[in-house]
């Protein structure tokens, strides 16, 4: 037998390999997964007996949907591959798939999972949403039934908000980077006032898993969450969740939920401000009426003791007090005149001059005496009148200046007359008059000395 050259030999068994194991669909689990910084992916498929070495190209690798890891078990489409200078065989694998669960699902959870364990869904990192937006910005498909809805529920909601949107592919190849293109568009955005859009909303109508896909994209998770505008997500249908759902500052149900989020209802706030000004109506008439109260409160306060009042109240006194003396002497004089008659009646009885002298000179004095009792009290009653007006009359701040005087004031304030000094301005005023006067000439008084 002719020996060959190991170069023979390996090319050989590559056409072998190239004939009969031009396709092959192989299940194992992988193993020494490494992402190569050109672009290709390297790792071991295994079982419990055997292994090989598989790689993936640049090209299939881009459309794989979920990051390969270690004990992952999937499903190999591919060829086999013999390298000649090493003599070693690879499977190049054209597309891997999960076993047992769908390739979309498995990384959605592996895109969950990681974004989740970087803070990506955090309730801290939720901004609030305005409860009166004036600028919304909507990144969306021109062509979607899903904006006409929006903007339909908008019309009928709240009409002081106005839209802009961000024509955005939302499916298919070059959406995902279509999307986050526009959200931060739409974040960075300065209007010529220098205001920024106060709310972003993205979303599409519903779909299939995959039409949704490109909302599932780490790129799009990324431009959600380094967003400083407050972002609701409004993708498919209730059912549907995805990764820009848990990024965002708020889900959406549906875009129609998300305009209903967004927006106040212009009903509630009209029946709101019925209501504040219903009870801001309430509340003024309660505190007028206590403030009315007191104000009554406090004018029979100062009524009751008001100077008028008092003088009212002490001639009142007086009435009565003359009004007693009168019954009283009314009644002494009664008394007297009883006195009399029966002193008559004695008289008349006895007759004894003596002691009728006696008794109409007791008479006189007694009469006397009554009259300057009385005049007494009328006349401290009197003065005590006369004493309370004066008092009220004094207080009249137009009657208690004397003639001839006035007080002296210069720069905005009283000063005596030994303060001025020559050539000074100044005014001499009392509660009616002022008078602008300039010092000619200064002097001592010699009033004194005239006193003297």
């Amino acid at each position: 037998m002719k020996p060959i050259s190991v170069s023979q030999l390996n090319n050989q068994i590559k056409s072998i390999l190239d004939s009969h194991f031009e396709i092959v669909y192989v299940e194992g689990e992988v193993s020494k997964v490494v992402y190569h910084s050109s672009g290709h992916l390297y790792f071991t498929l295994k079982d419990e007996n055997s292994a090989i070495n598989c790689a993936m190209w640049r090209g299939n690798l881009s459309k794989l949907k979920f990051r390969l890891k270690e004990g992952d078990k999937v499903l190999v489409y591919g060829a086999i591959n013999l390298y000649i200078p090493r003599g070693e065989y690879k499977l190049i694998a054209q597309s891997i798939t999960p076993s047992g669960i769908g390739a979309l699902q498995l990384a959605f959870e592996r895109l969950k999972e990681e974004l989740s364990a970087l803070g990506y869904f955090d309730e801290k990192y939720k901004k609030t949403l305005p409860k009166f937006p004036k600028r919304i910005a909507i990144v969306t498909s021109s062509t979607a039934a899903a904006l006409h809805d929006m903007l339909r529920i908008a019309k009928k909601r709240w009409l002081l908000s106005r839209f802009y949107l961000f024509n955005t592919s939302v499916q298919g190849e070059g959406a995902a980077e279509d999307i986050a293109r526009n959200i931060r568009r739409a974040n960075e955005y300065i209007f010529e006032d220098g205001s920024r859009f106060d709310l972003i909303i993205v979303g599409r109508g519903g779909g299939s898993k995959e039409d949704l896909w490109a909302f599932n994209e780490r790129v799009v998770a990324d431009a959600i969450f380094e967003a400083e505008i407050p972002i609701i997500s409004a993708v498919g249908h209730e059912i549907d969740y995805l990764i820009s759902d848990f990024v965002a500052d708020r889900r959406a149900a549906t875009p129609s939920n998300a305009i209903e989020i967004a927006l106040p209802d212009k009903n509630e706030i009209l029946l709101m401000i019925d209501e504040m000004i219903n009870s801001f109506e309430y509340k003024m008439n309660s505190i007028i009426l206590k403030k009315e109260k007191i104000v009554s409160h406090l004018k029979e306060l100062f009524q009751a003791n008001s100077i008028d009042k008092k003088i009212e109240n002490i001639e009142r006194e007086i009435s009565f007090i003359k009004e007693k003396f009168k019954n009283s002497l009314e009644v002494i004089i009664q008394d007297k005149v009883f006195a009399i008659n029966h002193l008559r009646s004695s008289f008349e009885t006895f007759s004894p001059r003596s002691r009728i002298k006696k008794q109409e000179e007791d008479i006189k004095l007694l009469k006397k005496s009554l009259k300057s009792s009385t005049n007494e009290v009328l006349y401290a009653k009197l003065n005590a009148l006369k004493s309370l007006k004066n008092v009220y009359e004094s207080l009249n701040p137009q009657k208690r200046e004397k003639e001839g005087f006035g007080e002296i004031v210069k720069n905005g304030k009283r000063v005596s007359l030994n303060k001025i000094e020559i050539d000074d301005i100044f005014f001499i005023q009392n509660t009616t008059t002022s008078v602008k006067v300039k010092a000619l000439e200064k002097r001592k008084s010699d009033v004194l000395q005239k006193i003297h």
